[in-house]
């Protein structure tokens, strides 16, 4: 006999949270439900679940948007970053992206995650580079102008 299920927690083997899945009787009362693995997938569960479902994925799609914008109104911005140099123009740290971004989040007042930030390497000396923010829709150029203290 099998019972239908809706995953708490991510089970190895069986599926991820917020899944259904059909289990063996026992397999679900004797180790899935003791250990909160899992509750009983009743129809009123089953529809809060998929609501729940639509709300998330509507959400998600929201911050995407939100995203899209953000991205593009940077498309050709200039930041100019302030660091300690050598005198010969290499810095004491590498410029990386969360250096971007704070720089971002102060000129412009928009927070953007780390993980729209591509460089093709972190930068090392004083100068400019082109760091590349990439979304679902757009795709934006901002330039870094890094000059010493």
């Amino acid at each position: 006999m099998t019972m239908r299920v809706i995953l708490l927690k991510d089970v190895r083997g069986i599926g991820h949270k917020h899944e259904i899945k059909n289990v063996a009787d026992g397999y679900a009362r004797n180790f899935l439900f003791p250990h909160k693995y899992a509750e009983a997938a009743t129809e009123e569960k089953a529809a809060e679940l998929e609501s729940q479902k639509q709300a998330l994925l509507a959400q998600r799609q929201k911050e995407e948007e939100q995203l899209d914008t953000k991205i593009a109104s940077l498309h050709g911005k200039e930041i100019t970053l302030t660091v300690r140099a050598t005198p010969q123009g290499g810095l004491f740290k590498a410029i990386g992206a969360l250096d971007i971004l704070k720089a971002i989040r102060e000129a412009h007042s928009l927070e953007i995650p780390e993980s729209v930030v591509h460089l093709s390497a972190p930068k090392k000396t004083t100068g400019a580079l082109i760091a590349v923010l990439q979304g679902k829709k757009h795709k934006a150029d901002v330039t870094v102008t890094i000059v010493a203290q």
